[in-house]
């Protein structure tokens, strides 16, 4: 038996027996290599998801939803229920309009109780201030209003010796009269209290009471008073001092300015004429001595007035 008819019986037997024939690559070309078959293959996949693509192209928002469904920008997305507005029934309205109303009232009164305590201590402490600065200014005035009195006394003992006979004139007596004479007292007003007071007359417990009308009433007067005082000043640099410096010896002018000092009779170039002139000029000196015991007087009545008006007013204990 030849070699084909082998061949051919084999293959007669394995298909009778249901066994798959495998065929032999031709003579000419033989079993295909594995890597043609895979990229033909690759071929005919790549050809069919072409022909997808050009038969059904995506949307631009599939495109979106395919990037945005990576896991890179995948983020999670809340949704907030739809919620049904409904209008508030107007006796609600009027109820929170009516509690905002009475929290502001009530803060409103509670500030200014609050400013009202403290406008009465800041007033109770200044008029307190005021009473004490009264009560010294009134002891000091009690004090000049006194010497003041006696110099006025003193003068009108001066004017009655000089105008007597020039050799019954004591002149001791003189000398020491003079002495005494020289003497004034300049009053300074306490008035810290006074000026406090002034730049808080907004202050209700101020504004409407009477106490500015006292100010004005006590400083009118003491102005009056300092303006006597500028003169009784000036008539005794003027005539006293000129007498004394002219007529006195040194030993006498050192006596009668010191405490322990004993004076003597003696005068110098002491004529009946110059003992006129110096009466004449304590006319003068006598006149603004009395005007200075007046405006003592009526400070001093200015002083208690005001002093019953603040202890009255603003109930300081008057200790």
């Amino acid at each position: 038996m030849s070699k084909s008819e082998k061949k051919g019986t084999d293959r007669s037997s394995d298909k009778a027996a249901g066994r798959p024939t495998v065929g032999k690559p031709a003579a000419t070309g033989g079993k295909p290599p594995a890597k043609k078959i895979a990229a033909a293959k690759l071929k005919l996949h790549n050809k069919s998801q072409n022909k997808l693509v050009t038969e059904h192209p995506a949307s631009e928002s599939e495109k979106i939803t395919d990037q945005d469904s990576s896991p890179e920008n995948k983020m999670e997305v809340h949704h907030h229920p739809q919620l049904e507005h409904k209008p508030k029934p107007i006796k609600e309205y009027l109820l929170e309009g009516f509690m905002i109303f009475i929290a502001v009232m009530m803060g409103f009164i509670a500030e200014n109780v609050r400013e009202s305590i403290t406008d009465r201590e800041h007033v109770k402490q200044l008029t307190s201030q005021l009473v004490q600065d009264l009560k010294a200014d009134t002891a000091e005035l009690n004090v000049m209003l006194k010497g003041e009195t006696g110099i006025v006394k003193i003068n009108d003992t001066l004017i009655t010796l000089l105008q007597q006979p020039f050799k019954q004139v004591d002149t001791r007596k003189i000398q020491s009269l003079l002495t005494k004479s020289h003497s004034m007292w300049l009053f300074h007003p306490s008035a810290g209290a006074m000026a406090a007071i002034k730049n808080e007359l907004h202050l209700k417990q101020f504004s409407d009471s009477e106490i500015i009308s006292h100010f004005a009433k006590y400083e009118g007067n003491f102005e009056l008073l300092r303006t006597a005082q500028d003169i009784n000043l000036q008539y005794q640099r003027l005539y006293l001092d000129s007498f004394l410096t002219q007529h006195l010896t040194p030993s006498n002018m050192q006596a009668s300015f010191d405490k322990n000092g004993k004076q003597t009779a003696q005068m110098r170039n002491l004529t009946q004429a110059d003992l006129d002139q110096l009466a004449a000029d304590f006319v003068l000196i006598r006149i603004i001595s009395k005007e200075l015991v007046r405006d003592y007087e009526m400070l001093m009545k200015d002083a208690v007035d005001m002093l019953h008006y603040v202890t009255k007013q603003y109930g300081v204990k008057d200790e």
